[in-house]
């Protein structure tokens, strides 16, 4: 099995994208997926070899590192609801992607390969958010507006960013008898509610060397 993903098909040339759709990576990753998604799909007509790609979109959950946008604003929710910080400094907030919960695409990826034939499959919920959308909702959990302490900064923005990726997963959905089991909403609930445990802590630690000192 290959992990592809969406960024294979950065500067999009339709919308949703499918197998079918043509990839133009616009960043280093992506190229690297697209020459991994060929490498796999060489192995599997040069030596008949069961291997299959999985071209996934965006799959979050509360274990996704802290770089990432996602749980960078899960994770700044928390420590401002905490009063551990008081911003939260973002690039684009327009920017639109499709995001899903790991779960349902770890469960995708195990059906792929118990296939009796090996087919390379668009993995993706079918719905576009923006970052704005998540920031909305993540401040909201904890009865917060986005808006009093959300920052957008240009230093943030991504050089080549990608416009409109949404995954069209119809063949995917047929073939494997797979859908999403998690909504936009309960994925995002999940990951406040994680982070707020992480941050709840560090504000016990914090409260208690402050009394030590």
């Amino acid at each position: 099995y290959f992990a592809g993903s969406s960024e294979m098909f950065g500067k999009v040339h339709e919308v949703p994208q499918k197998e079918t759709t043509a990839f133009h990576p616009r960043s280093p990753y992506g190229i690297s997926k697209v020459a991994g998604f060929d490498l796999t799909r060489n192995y599997r007509e040069a030596y008949g070899m069961f291997c299959v790609s999985g071209i996934f979109f965006n799959h979050e959950s509360p274990r996704r590192g802290f770089e990432f946008v996602t749980r960078k604003i899960t994770s700044a929710v928390a420590h401002i609801h905490k009063g551990l910080a008081s911003e939260l400094r973002v690039g684009n907030l327009e920017a639109r992607r499709d995001w899903g919960h790991a779960k349902d695409y770890v469960r995708a990826m195990h059906l792929m390969v118990q296939r009796d034939e090996p087919e390379d499959l668009v993995v993706a919920s079918g719905e576009s958010h923006s970052v704005r959308e998540f920031c909305e909702l993540a401040f909201a959990e904890v009865g917060l507006d986005y808006r009093d302490y959300v920052i957008q900064d240009e230093k943030f923005y991504r050089p080549a960013e990608v416009e409109h990726l949404i995954g069209d997963s119809s063949k995917a959905r047929e073939a494997l008898g797979w859908e999403p089991q998690y909504t936009f909403q309960e994925l995002v609930r999940e990951m406040i509610s994680r982070d707020l445990e992480l941050a709840g802590k560090a504000a016990e630690m914090a409260s208690s060397a402050g009394a030590i000192a």
